[in-house]
């Protein structure tokens, strides 16, 4: 009997996968086996069609290839200008992706879905910015040839013996909304080649002599027809499921056949092998686990694994499933699936044996339907002597029976005590709870033998004659029956319910297990530490020594995370999962004597890594199920792997860019404060050499002063360049001293006399102000840092402020002027080396406010910039009263 309802996890998945196709753009392939077979021109035309309907179409990018035809086919469609690139010297066109998504077209039209972006794009791949364009919910045209699906890239390479570096992904195929395969004859093709309809004449004949010979147009039409094919099929299967339609769909030939850890299961795979060869069709290898099924003993199941692993090798998909009984299991499976032909093994064993354990090939076929089973016979011999060989007597617990026997002694002397109280099949309920005790504590061996017991005990102390076998009246007859019966039933159920349990637990041990993994690993962000943490996960998940490697540096292997490096034994099945990117090792079909099993840790750009584990237990193996783990896991932690790459790529760039940023701003900012003073002193000294003695000697001050002023501000470029890079590096030591705030603020002022002439200085410095612990000098460069930032923004005749009081523990230094104030965006980033606010041209190199900070951060306070209510802008920053190192009370 199986369960016909809907399972809710897939209907709540089919459900969000519902929700997010609704909210993202329909994607639509034009399909081709090679240039030339009118893809572009096919996707151009169907544009045409819905833009008189009304529909607004817009041309992204299309590559006409300079074909008279394609142009115009071009003309009166909506096109976003291209975006220009110079890459190694050259302009070329891109595709424009933020005018696109700011143009937000219902189609938009974006050839050469597998094209290559230049550097400085946003993506290095167009499938790419199409996923971008998808998910702000447009509909994209696109085209794509065979050779460039990720999966066919080496079949391609292989017949035309040309290799195509440009591949998309295949879930990008797979996952398109609607594929149009244009398809032409290789004839056809060829000849347009000859009249320069694909290529320049001179470019056609050497494409006719390499990649488009007729035999790989062949080929490839092959290769494109039976791509086309399958994404079809997958749909059928898709709705098929979607609709819960049970009846099967012949519209192309799946075979599916049944494999178990008999020796004759090799034979059959081999059999199923060549006839899914002969049908061209796909083939899937099948394991039942039946719930009431023990576990299989270490031969057992090494032959199975060795079998699934036959199947593999030999192209067959390997699928387990669970189920009460054979038949049903494996007929849910091929309806699900839409198989057309099973395959199974001609059963060995004698009659009798199918009254007990039920006849499943004949219930198979008897339930098959419009499914086709092919009964194959295996070798009788091989078969009989394995199957001896399986049957070695296992050890019997004789405790568990020992129990159940006196479980049943209990129970007769509790019926003999109540048994005046109550009728004799009464008591039965007694020993059915014992049967259901002993099933759940011993197993199904021992409740079967409660059962018996039960029965006899209950005919021998309680049914007249008491002490006798006989029976006297013949209605207990029924309840003996009944009670054997029910006894047994119960046995069996109970067995199964333990059968599901230890199945659920296995199955809820490996979800957690996925799924703690899952969340440790999109938080961490090194590959140590996801190194460490699938370690961990997968040692305490199959008790096994686990080593991760990255790929090899100068010839030696990295390992990740903690833990000992791998025996020399490994090495050249190391080197060989490198090379291959295939497992080898124990379990394998290659280099299987090594004790640990190594599989590679594969990423759409290659192997990031190299995954060992070796059970702890000696002789123990890797079953089917702990290798499906692994391979689970594998992909999670190849993927958080290449995310920690892609991280540390993706920093190495922004420190790239914003060093080229920090090198091109203190160029401009250096070149420009530099050239300004010395190009005034430069000219006020030629004046004063040239014509002293026709200068009045006012005029000569003003001369000297200019020189003097200039001079004294190119000093300040030079000091502060050289503060930054001692900041940087550390190298500023503190020279604490208690002063008083109003010396420094005086020190400053003096300094600036000249240049304040023009702006009236406002200072509110109380007399009660404590004196506070700092580096003179340093804070000194922070004052006239503010105050030469006053200057540069405060009109003529604006006064400029200087006020400080305490707060709390902290010195408060405030500077203020009434300039045009600072844009609320740049209050933050003002403070950033070589950061200037656009728009003011009077701004220097950007260094000075950042000299502020860090010499005020050294002395452990904080600095920030605020706009006035009353018009320009005022910097604050704080000092603790409490030095360290100097004093460790406030200062008072």
């Amino acid at each position: 009997m199986t369960d016909d309802r809907p399972d809710p996890d897939a209907l709540l998945a089919r459900v969000q996968a519902d929700e997010v196709r609704q909210s993202r753009g329909k994607l639509k392939i034009f399909f081709g086996m090679a240039p030339g077979v009118g893809k572009t021109y096919a996707m151009l035309e169907a544009a045409r069609k819905l833009a008189k309907e009304g529909v607004d179409v817009v041309i992204g990018y299309v590559e006409p290839h300079a074909r008279p035809e394609t142009y115009a086919l071009v003309l009166g469609l909506d096109q976003l200008p291209p975006r220009s690139v110079t890459y190694r010297g050259k302009t070329i066109q891109e595709f424009d992706l933020e005018a696109a998504l700011a143009r937000h077209p219902q189609i938009l039209l974006v050839d050469e879905l597998a094209h290559s972006n230049a550097e400085g794009s946003t993506h290095a791949k167009r499938w790419q910015d199409i996923d971008d364009l998808l998910a702000a919910g447009i509909d994209v045209y696109t085209t794509l040839n065979v050779q460039h699906i990720e999966s066919l890239n080496d079949v391609v390479a292989q017949v035309t013996m040309i290799p195509v570096r440009e591949t998309v992904p295949d879930k990008v195929f797979e996952q398109a909304d609607e594929v149009e395969l244009v398809d032409l004859p290789p004839d056809d093709l060829i000849e347009r080649l000859k009249e320069g309809k694909v290529y320049v004449p001179a470019q056609a004949l050497r494409a006719i002599e390499n990649f488009f010979r007729k035999g790989n147009l062949i080929a490839l039409r092959e290769l494109s027809l039976r791509k086309t094919a399958d994404r079809v099929n997958a749909q059928a299967l898709d709705y098929r499921q979607e609709h819960d339609v049970s009846r099967i769909w012949p519209t192309s030939e799946r075979l599916l056949v049944c494999v178990g850890p008999s020796p004759m299961s090799a034979r059959l795979v081999r059999a199923a092998r060549r006839m899914s060869t002969t049908l061209r069709a796909p083939l899937t290898a099948l394991y039942v686990e039946l719930d009431q099924a023990r576990v299989l003993n270490p031969a057992d199941q090494q032959r199975l694994e060795q079998n699934l692993r036959l199947a593999e090798d030999l192209g067959a998909t390997v699928a387990q499933t669970t189920g009460t009984e054979f038949a049903g299991a494996v007929l849910d499976f091929a309806r699900t699936h839409n198989t057309t032909k099973i395959i199974v093994g001609k059963p060995l064993h004698g009659r009798w044996r199918d009254w007990w354990r039920g006849a499943f090939v004949y219930d198979l076929i008897r339930r098959c339907g419009d499914i086709d089973v092919y009964v194959i016979s295996g070798d009788a011999e091989a078969a009989s002597s394995a199957t001896t060989a399986r049957r070695a007597p296992a050890p019997i617990p004789w405790a568990s029976y020992l129990c159940a026997a006196g479980l049943v002694g209990l129970s007769t002397l509790l019926c003999a005590g109540i048994a005046p109280l109550f009728h004799p099949t009464n008591l039965v309920m007694v020993y059915l709870a014992t049967v259901v005790g002993v099933a759940l504590r011993f197993g199904r061996g021992p409740s079967i033998l409660a059962t018996v017991l039960g029965v006899a005990a209950f005919d021998l102390f309680f049914v007249a004659p008491f002490g006798t076998f006989a029976v006297s009246d013949s209605q207990y007859v029924l309840t003996f029956g009944v009670m054997l019966v029910t006894g047994l039933v119960i046995s069996e159920l109970t067995a199964r319910v333990q059968s599901h349990s230890v199945a659920a637990r296995e199955r809820e041990a490996r979800t957690a297990a996925l799924l703690s993994l899952s969340k440790e690993l999109t938080s961490l962000a090194t590959r140590d530490a996801v190194a460490t943490t699938a370690r961990q996960t997968i040692a305490e998940a199959l008790d096994a020594d686990v080593w991760i490697l990255a790929p090899p540096v100068e010839g030696h292997y990295v390992v990740l995370g903690a833990g000992d490096p791998p025996t020399q034994r490994d090495d050249g099945v190391i080197r060989w999962v490198f090379q291959h990117r295939r497992s080898a090792g124990a379990g394998t079909d290659t280099l299987p004597g090594t004790p640990t099993t190594w599989l590679p840790l594969l990423v759409t750009e290659g192997i990031v890594g190299a995954l060992g584990i070796r059970p702890k237990q000696p002789d123990a193996q890797l079953t089917s199920r702990q290798f499906d783990l692994l391979q689970a896991i594998a992909g999670q932690l190849a993927g958080a792997l290449e995310r920690c790459a892609l991280a540390r790529e993706a920093e190495s760039v922004r420190l790239q860019v914003e060093t080229e940023r920090l090198r091109n701003a203190l160029l401009s900012a250096v070149s420009h404060d530099l050239r300004t003073p010395l190009a005034t002193i430069t000219g006020a000294a030629s004046l004063l050499v040239e014509g002293k003695e026709r200068l009045a000697a006012s005029h000569q001050k003003e001369l000297a002063e200019s020189i003097l002023d200039e001079a004294d501000r190119l000093n300040r470029l030079v000091a502060n360049l050289l503060d930054m890079t001692r900041l940087e590096a550390g190298a500023i030591p503190l020279q604490r001293e208690l002063q008083p705030i109003d010396e420094v603020v005086g020190v400053v002022l003096a300094r600036f006399d000249r240049y304040l002439r023009e702006h009236p200085v406002v200072a509110d410095l109380p007399d009660d102000l404590p004196p506070v612990a700092i580096d003179g000098l340093l804070i000194q460069e922070v004052l006239a840092n503010l105050l030469d930032n006053a200057l540069k923004f405060s009109p003529p005749g604006s006064p400029i402020e200087i006020r400080s009081h305490r707060e709390g523990s902290s010195l408060v230094v405030e500077v203020a002027d009434h300039g045009p104030g600072i844009p609320p965006n740049e209050l933050e980033r003002i403070f950033e080396k070589f950061h200037r606010v656009e728009g003011q041209s009077r701004g220097g190199t950007g260094i000075g406010l950042a000299i502020c900070r860090g010499i005020v951060e050294l002395h452990g306070g904080t600095i920030a910039a605020a706009n006035r209510s009353t018009g320009g802008a005022v910097f604050r920053f704080t000092l603790p009263l409490t030095a360290t190192g100097l004093d460790s009370h406030p200062v008072d």
